[in-house]
């Protein structure tokens, strides 16, 4: 009895010491709701204030173009509280005014019509664009409350790289037969005069890019009107200038160019840290 008495004594003692160590360690560690209830007021805060709350900052855009569409990506560093250094890469594909799409249609037995690939007549090129830039974000406005918008200043410079596809059509020719032309070819009469039967789709023009280096320039307002700074929410309105050192033929019957002009709206979207 004095033993069974003993033992339970000896496991009463291991339990509450046990249960006070764990409380003790309890106590010692943080709320990581309280941690992040402090951090989210801090940077409450600091937004009422106007300040910035970043060291760098990461964001994915989607451009519609005056003159085409594109996609980016940005990084970004804090360097004070008003300015931040952000390098970018874009890539952009670049629409001639004069481009028309012509829908393709032919007539089948039993009043069925069929439709093949639209082609936009006299196009000579496709013309895509990869950029490399590094520039400035200015802090203009800061946040008045944690609904408010903070708005930037963008200035940014770089290379340009210019990529050519020759397009295609699918013709005709003399002998009945379905082929793909392209402008340069010996079968340009074809690609002018067809018939016509389709567009190039996806696949064709790869294997024979031609290139062309140049530089390019944008200035740009950003409004980020995401609550927190940790979370990036924009939308951006800017122009764009672009040189390139070779002509860039996009039509057939439209001189080349090697100067660019356009206006651009962005959407953007990321983290900060």
């Amino acid at each position: 009895m004095k033993k069974i008495i003993a033992l339970t004594l000896f496991v009463g003692i291991a339990v509450l010491s046990y249960s006070q160590d764990i409380g003790a360690a309890g106590k010692g560690k943080p709320d990581k709701k309280q941690v992040k209830k402090e951090k989210m007021n801090r940077l409450m805060r600091q937004e009422e204030e106007g300040m910035p709350s970043f060291r760098k900052q990461g964001a994915f855009g989607i451009k519609l173009n005056t003159d085409g569409w594109g996609i980016s990506y940005e990084h970004g560093r804090s360097n004070s509280v008003t300015r931040a250094t952000i390098y970018q890469i874009e890539f952009n594909e670049k629409k001639h005014r004069k481009e028309e799409k012509q829908p393709v249609a032919e007539a089948v037995g039993g009043g069925f019509v069929l439709f093949g690939n639209p082609y936009i007549y006299g196009k000579r090129n496709i013309f895509y664009q990869f950029k490399v830039s590094g520039g400035q974000q200015i802090l203009i406005g800061g946040k008045g409350n944690k609904n408010g918008v903070s708005v930037y200043g963008i200035g940014t410079g770089g290379l340009s790289l210019g990529i050519l596809r020759p397009y295609y059509v699918e013709v005709q020719d003399p002998d009945n037969k379905d082929r793909f032309v392209k402008y340069d070819s010996p079968d340009s009469a074809l690609f002018i005069d067809g018939p016509i039967l389709g567009g190039p789709g996806l696949t064709r023009g790869w294997n024979d890019l031609k290139f062309a280096p140049g530089l390019h320039a944008k200035t740009a307002i950003r409004f980020d009107y995401n609550r927190f700074n940790t979370v990036l929410s924009a939308i951006e309105g800017g122009v764009n200038v672009e040189y390139y050192f070779k002509d860039i033929n996009q039509m057939v019957y439209s001189p080349s160019r090697k100067f660019f002009f356009n206006a651009y709206v962005s959407l953007l979207f990321g983290k900060r840290k």
